[in-house]
């Protein structure tokens, strides 16, 4: 069975339709996702989904798009995590694309999801997007290998992959790996050892080929899943195995439903 390892279900392109969106997931072969927070105000839909579905897990942070929000303090995050459902910090980062000026701030935010992270033993779930020399330095600077965690949607290039690699971080593919623009992302992603490799849909956005442009669900992961086999050149059983051994290996607060 394949894992999702970050969604939005608690978005309402998801949640007004959840019946259907794990009926596709089972009938795709999904058995779990992680549903990843972005907000802290938003936080209590995603860990309502995740205590109502076994098969569904919770994630706690603030996404560094957002500004003029309640600001993470380190106590917050230590508290929000301190349940069983939430098996990760995040999604948390930096990101030059959309904002700019002074950033520091969501620099500072970053610094202090790691260290909640440190404190609570559940690993980091990072976003960057044109921020990857400040990722990088940050996370080395505040020890972020001490928990480890994933570069989600990955779009960066391999000598960034190494990097995060080395300091225990697994690398996790979108729906964005199956576009035909993205040839250096194909090149990443058969170079990535199979043992850090995760596979994610980023739903509702992103939708992989041939459903891009539509609302993403998590059980279009079998395409991203599907793609990075084909690239690799290897059976897509044998990617699949290996990307939920890793996401329970990474998450080791989640449990796998039978």
């Amino acid at each position: 069975m394949l894992v999702d390892s970050h969604c939005h279900l608690n978005f309402p392109e998801l949640i007004q339709n959840m019946d259907q969106v794990l009926d596709h997931m089972q009938n795709q072969e999904v058995g779990h996702a992680l549903c990843v927070s972005v907000t802290l105000d938003k936080f209590p839909e995603v860990l309502a989904i995740a205590e109502q579905y076994p098969n569904i897990f919770a994630s706690v942070g603030v996404h560094p798009d957002y500004e003029d929000i309640q600001e993470p303090t380190l106590e917050a995050l230590i508290r929000l995590a301190d349940h069983p459902r939430v098996i990760a910090i995040g999604e948390t980062g930096l990101d030059y694309f959309r904002l700019t000026g002074d950033l520091e701030w969501q620099r500072e935010r970053f610094r202090i999801h790691i260290r909640a992270a440190k404190a609570t033993g559940k690993p980091l779930i990072i976003h960057t997007r044109n921020a990857a020399e400040d990722t990088l330095r940050i996370m080395q600077e505040e020890g972020a290998a001490e928990v480890g965690g994933v570069m989600h949607c990955f779009t960066e290039s391999w000598e960034v992959a190494q990097a995060a690699i080395a300091m225990g971080f697994y690398i996790s593919f979108s729906g964005i790996v199956t576009f035909k623009n993205a040839q250096a992302l194909k090149q990443v992603a058969q170079l990535v050892p199979l043992d850090k490799v995760l596979v994610e849909t980023d739903s509702p956005y992103l939708a992989p080929i041939p459903f891009r442009g539509k609302t993403n669900q998590p059980g279009y992961v079998r395409h991203v899943a599907e793609e990075v086999a084909r690239l690799r050149d290897i059976p897509l059983q044998t990617l699949i195995d290996a990307t939920t051994a890793n996401f329970f290996t990474l998450f080791k607060h989640a449990t796998p439903c039978n």
